[in-house]
């Protein structure tokens, strides 16, 4: 571990040097085979090209074993050769994969076929152990006393090929894993936390591998469309926007906000241009999306500039008109928002302290009396609040009207919360309540 004298040391590439991508059945083959000779845990990691294409699917995943190496791996290239990653699952069988972030991985992975059968992640273990910053750089810092080369955390990982330089990135993200989580491990059995540890791993398995529900209007996700809650005529301009650019998007394999941005959609669904005039006033609809970050993503983005020429201008102004021309009663309404009303939703009780605080004081004494209680177990134990127990979970428990006899282990239990959160707070809850 790093003391406070001591200067991190840069690490600018794995020790075994970067390797190339293997995308072909015989290569990868050949990785199954040696992988399935190693030992040890499965050290993980994969890149999307979020920004630019539709999906969200990996485009590069990368791993490393003891005594196999690493390996960078292309998946769309072994999809369209019809290759099953049942025989990478069998290679690595029962093996513990160390993923960093894991939710942010695991579902691709999912989708691609793997099956993760125990998980060590190293982003949740350091926010157990109390650590003040939780990123790879820094628990790797903080662990190991070195700082990786990154350079291409944004970047566009559909391109081919992958320049080198590329490729020592991404086979940096797994190429410490393994030390780490030794080390992490040792942390926390010293701090009694190993047990919570496997048990918010496995939590994070199943919820990362499970199948996930279509979100409901997704248009509804549009940044900003708080601003139009009452506005029905707004709203249904960013819901004919949104659905054609995400139509297009998916027909030309690019990312939405590279057709049209969020603001440019509530900035239309404000103005409502009625005419031509108007509708040439909004620049941000008549203008190529343009990034400018003034590196090397300038060209990145500038590879999708013939697909943004495809889409002209007047697909956004005829879109806008059908929403102008809708009657009263085909407009769509935002959603009421859950717990937001003057008696909630027992289920989701409102954020806002200030309404706690307004309209329901003795529900905001008794979740002050809960947080109180919560955060002397956080600092007892060295573990933060919201590690201990999802802050929601709370709300909810202190916004029902009557928790006279209430089972509070029962109550958390179904609301989510892991067996050993329960045994450390349910008793002290209980009396903080009453």
């Amino acid at each position: 571990m790093l003391s406070e004298h001591q200067t991190p040391r840069l690490l600018a590439e794995p020790l075994s040097g970067v390797p190339e991508v293997i995308s072909t059945p015989a290569a990868f083959q050949e990785m199954c085979l040696r992988f399935s000779q190693a030992s040890g845990s499965l050290a993980a990691d994969a890149e999307r090209a979020s920004g630019f294409r539709y999906g969200h699917e990996d485009w590069l995943v990368q791993f490393k074993r003891e005594e196999s190496g690493i390996a960078l791996v292309d998946p769309i290239a072994l999809g369209d050769s019809g290759i099953s990653w049942q025989a990478f699952n069998d290679a690595v069988g029962q093996a513990t994969w160390i993923i960093h972030d894991a939710l942010q991985d695991l579902p691709g992975f999912s989708d691609l076929g793997m099956q993760p059968k125990a998980l060590f992640d190293t982003e949740l273990a350091a926010r157990m152990l109390g650590l003040h910053h939780f990123g790879l750089a820094a628990v790797t810092e903080h662990y190991l006393g070195l700082v990786l080369a990154k350079e291409h955390s944004a970047a566009d990982w559909s391109y081919r090929p992958l320049p080198r330089d590329w490729r020592n990135y991404a086979a940096l993200d797994v190429e410490l894993l393994i030390d780490l989580e030794r080390r992490m491990r040792a942390d926390l059995k010293a701090q009694g936390k190993d047990s919570w540890a496997e048990e918010e791993f496995t939590w994070l398995l199943d919820r990362g591998t499970a199948a996930r529900p279509p979100r409901l209007e997704p248009w509804l996700r549009v940044s900003h469309i708080s601003d139009l809650h009452r506005d029905r005529r707004g709203l249904a301009v960013v819901k004919e926007l949104w659905t054609l650019r995400d139509a297009l998007a998916r027909e030309h394999d690019i990312a939405p906000s590279l057709l049209l941005s969020d603001s440019a959609i509530i900035e239309a669904a404000k103005v409502k241009p009625r005419n031509l005039k108007a509708f040439r006033s909004i620049r941000s609809l008549n203008q190529r999306v343009r990034v400018r970050t003034g590196g090397e993503q300038d060209k990145m983005f500038e590879r999708y500039a013939p697909i943004q020429r495809q889409v002209k201008a007047t697909v956004w102004k005829d879109a806008i008109q059908l929403a102008l021309d809708l009657t009263e009663d085909e407009l769509p309404v935002m959603p009421a928002r859950k717990g937001g009303a003057a008696h909630g939703d027992e289920n989701n009780a409102p954020r806002s302290m200030r309404l706690w605080q307004q309209r329901h004081p003795e529900r905001f004494e008794r979740l002050g009396n809960v947080r109180r209680v919560v955060n002397i177990i956080s600092q007892d134990t060295r573990t933060p609040a919201d590690v201990i127990i999802k802050p929601q979970y709370l709300r909810n428990l202190c916004w029902l009207d009557d928790v006279e006899g209430l089972d509070v282990a029962e109550f958390l239990h179904e609301q989510g919360a892991r067996n050993w959160q329960i045994e450390l707070l349910a008793e002290s809850v209980s009396r903080a309540i009453m």
